[in-house]
């Protein structure tokens, strides 16, 4: 009975109150051909021990001894272990969201340091308490543009995370909101600026780039401003590896910027959950989605928390929300907000050289292999690089695949133009001898792996 909801004689009751004789009597509508009559077909029951030898042997099989050189938007760094020592206490594990503020002042006031490293981080005045990811807060961040300018269309660099234009083209479709594909620099991978200036109007409301890009390549962010200022349009800029920050001047010229937070000491967890953020400028807050939390005093002069700003529609009339994002990652976002206490701003800049070292070294010994070569060379990059094989993914990764190693991902998925083209990220998990070992078998013939 320990995991049965209703006991023998519960069960005989409800029948009884229904009308119905027996379990039989109450399934008597499903045809006889329709019901199983015989026991299912499962394993025996197991004692709590023989359970947990079970799932032991089966965690055994999980790769998890493998380099893995994947990026795209969802980025292996180290977790300092305090991080779940924290979030684990049940103050914050069990409290879902901020409704009663008054009980709630641990985590507001997580959410309000969570902010205020956000808005230092990205140049920005002030960052919201948190978004679900990265793909949405760009959309997010779109519309936002929309109503601040009152405009409806929008100019997307291809270089943005593909998956991330798979979101907003679901938030626009039924929108009426057209959107305008920039194509790359074919040399430097990033946005094409011509092109840029020429697609740019009086009636576009946001121009939206990601810096570092898909390709890792970090984007001439002033002159991208300069051009979308120049039509009146906002300029959105994504950030889809936040360590990047450490070393990559933040975009101040932006007027929004939408950051994925994963890479802030939250786990990989097989695709989330993560954490998005907005942040903008002030005169934008009002059309900021999600919510803000703010420092005040109470009557006795004390210092405290509360949230400032919610428009959203559990707050305030439907046709004035500025998004139905019902609550924020508070959660995850305190993860990110414990990482960067950990590391602090030197901790944050040390992290991200190293990454740019990793990176670099990866770079130059991959693409020194015969039959290999660096894509995009004329642009700065942060810790991903394209590159270039004559053989195809699918027959090199499996070499790579037998000694342990998950190399980059092909780009053809979502560039038909990229055929053996791959995106690789090293960032400071990967070690030297990963890479070193990586090139030897990226070009090494069957035979000879």
């Amino acid at each position: 009975m320990r995991y049965l909801p209703k006991s023998p004689a519960e069960r005989e009751a409800m029948l009884a109150e229904i009308g119905a004789a027996s379990i039989d009597d109450l399934f008597a509508v499903i045809p006889a051909e329709d019901r199983l009559n015989r026991d299912l077909d499962v394993p025996r029951a197991q004692a709590e021990s023989e359970i947990i030898d079970y799932f032991r042997a089966a965690g055994r099989k999980n790769a998890t001894n493998y380099a893995s050189f994947l990026g795209a938007g969802c980025y292996r760094h180290y977790r300092p272990v305090i991080i779940d020592s924290l979030v684990q206490r049940g103050e914050f594990l069990t409290s879902y969201t901020p409704y009663q503020a008054e009980i709630t002042q641990g985590t507001l006031q997580a959410i309000f340091e969570f902010q205020t490293m956000i808005a230092e981080l990205t140049g920005m005045d002030v960052a919201n308490a948190s978004m679900y990811d990265g793909s949405t807060g760009a959309a997010e961040a779109v519309m936002m543009a929309v109503r601040v300018t009152g405009r409806h269309k929008a100019v997307v660099a291809a270089t943005v995370h593909p998956e991330y234009r798979e979101v907003l083209a679901t938030y626009t479709k039924h929108q009426g909101l057209p959107e305008t594909l920039i194509s790359y620099d074919r040399e430097t991978g990033r946005i094409d600026l011509v092109a840029l200036a020429e697609q740019v109007t009086e009636e576009t409301a946001a121009v939206l780039v990601q810096s570092p890009n898909f390709f890792g390549v970090i984007e001439d962010i002033p002159a991208i401003a300069e051009i979308a200022h120049a039509k009146g349009a906002l300029l959105i800029v994504s950030i889809a590896e936040a360590v990047s920050l450490g070393v990559v001047r933040p975009p101040a010229e932006a007027d929004i910027v939408s950051l994925e937070a994963q890479s802030f000491g939250v786990a990989l967890s097989y695709g989330g959950p993560f954490c998005g953020v907005l942040a903008t400028k002030e005169q934008f807050v009002r059309q900021m989605p999600g919510r803000l939390v703010g420092q005040t005093v109470d009557g006795n002069g004390n210092r405290g928390f509360v949230l400032t700003l919610s428009t959203r529609e559990q707050h305030i009339r439907r046709e004035n929300a500025t998004s139905n994002i019902c609550t924020n990652q508070a959660l995850v976002a305190l993860m990110a907000t414990i990482f960067l206490s950990v590391y602090g701003k030197e901790g944050i800049r040390e992290l991200a050289e190293h990454n740019l070292a990793k990176a670099s070294y990866a770079a130059q010994t991959l693409s020194s292999q015969p039959g290999a070569k660096l894509r995009f060379t004329g642009g700065p990059r942060f810790n991903e690089f394209v590159l270039q094989t004559e053989e195809s993914p699918a027959v090199w990764s499996q070499r790579l695949l037998d000694a342990k190693i998950v190399g980059g991902i092909d780009l053809s998925r979502w560039y038909p133009e990229m055929q053996n083209c791959t995106l690789w990220c090293a960032t400071e998990v990967i070690s030297r001898a990963n890479i070193d070992t990586a090139a030897r078998v990226l070009t090494a013939n069957p035979v000879e792996a």
